[in-house]
């Protein structure tokens, strides 16, 4: 039974023996690999430090003001429209102008038919004439009467009556001049002229058409000087509006403060300004224009561009500045804003030095590299 068991121990041990030698060669590997990865190592060189990122600062400037422009619309009116008419009435015999044409102060516009009025003066005249003859046959008897008088061959009665008859004469003439007088003026008041230069607008009436007195022939509208009625809120005061600009079309043209009305239009609560335009182009009227007003409101702030605005939480919007070349967050409240640039006060020194440009490379704790004289 002895015999038989031996076997097995020798067998059991060649195996523990073979593993025993398995595991010495691993250990030897792992251990000259471990040495060869650490000789690697240390053998390479210690990458170099990262870059730092680079800013443009700008200092921040206070001001104890900034300006706003308010914007108030308004519509372009000629200095003048007038609607020109006759005093009598009668047959329009000549129409001499079109609609839109220019004309200058003093043109014949329209004429009436004057042939009445013609008539009538050639009828005064003749009547004049005939007076006038008559006339100077009575003095001639005034005076012969005068001296039959003194000579005693005359009675009072007769040198009286030669006088009445000629006073008579006298006055006849005055009364016909005056008539010759009225017809002139009628004559002359058949003539439509121009009063001041400007363009013709709308025509109401044609070619020998009969108009009645006052009945509007056509519209004359000044062109020369544009105006602008704009309404104005109570909170702008007259000084605001002495030296304006007036926006027409994208186009900004200076313009000077005329009259300021002194009451309140009932339905827009607002006083009505009138304002020259000082430009030569050709405007069309009733074409919208826009008053920029420019108000100085006092506040201590600083400008900033809108790049170097960010949403912060809630409603605050925050700015990124450079301190000891950290980054740091300052809170701000923007009072103003332009087009590219913004007026804020917040929690930032004067003289602190701001990201105005690529604010959005970094982070607030971010140590970087400063450059002076960004936006």
């Amino acid at each position: 039974m002895q015999t038989k068991k031996k076997p097995n121990v020798l067998r059991r041990a060649g195996i523990l023996g073979g593993t025993a030698a398995v595991i010495g060669i691993a250990v030897g590997v792992v251990t000259f690999g471990t040495d060869a990865l650490a000789e690697r190592v240390e053998n390479t060189p210690a990458p170099e430090p990262a870059l730092l990122t680079s800013v443009a600062v700008s200092t921040i400037q206070f001001e104890d003001h900034y300006t706003t422009t308010r914007r108030f619309l308004g519509q372009v009116e000629s200095a003048a429209d007038a609607t020109l008419s006759f005093e009598l009435g009668g047959r329009l015999a000549a129409l001499a102008v079109d609609e839109g044409e220019s004309v200058a102060k003093g043109d014949v516009i329209a004429r009436l038919d004057t042939a009445l009025l013609e008539a009538e003066r050639n009828r005064l005249t003749a009547s004049k004439d005939a007076t006038a003859a008559q006339l100077t046959f009575a003095q001639t008897r005034l005076v012969r009467a005068e001296q039959l008088q003194s000579e005693g061959f005359s009675s009072r009665e007769t040198l009286d009556q030669a006088r009445a008859t000629r006073d008579e004469l006298v006055s006849r003439i005055a009364e016909i001049d005056a008539g010759l007088s009225t017809v002139a003026i009628n004559i002359e008041k058949s003539v439509l002229h121009a009063p001041f230069d400007g363009r013709i607008g709308a025509l109401d009436v044609e070619t020998a058409e009969t108009v009645n007195p006052g009945q509007v022939v056509l519209t004359l509208i000044e062109t020369t000087t544009p105006h602008v009625r704009v309404g104005v809120p109570l909170s702008v005061v007259e000084d605001d509006l002495r030296q304006v600009t007036i926006e027409i079309a994208g186009h900004e043209y200076a313009a000077e403060l005329q009259q300021l009305r002194p009451d309140i239009d009932p339905i827009t609560r607002t006083r009505t300004a009138l304002f020259k335009l000082e430009t030569e182009q050709t405007l069309a009227f009733g074409q919208t224009a826009n008053l920029l007003v420019q108000t100085d409101v006092n506040a201590r702030g600083a400008w900033v561009s809108l790049d170097a605005l960010q949403q912060g939480s809630g409603s605050i919007w925050t700015v990124l500045v450079v301190e000891d070349d950290i980054v740091r967050t300052a809170a701000v409240e923007v009072l103003f804003q332009q087009s590219d640039r913004a007026f804020v006060q917040g929690t930032f020194a004067e003289g602190a030095r701001l990201i105005g440009v690529g604010a959005h490379r970094v982070v607030p704790g971010q140590q970087v590299q400063v450059m002076e004289g960004g936006v």
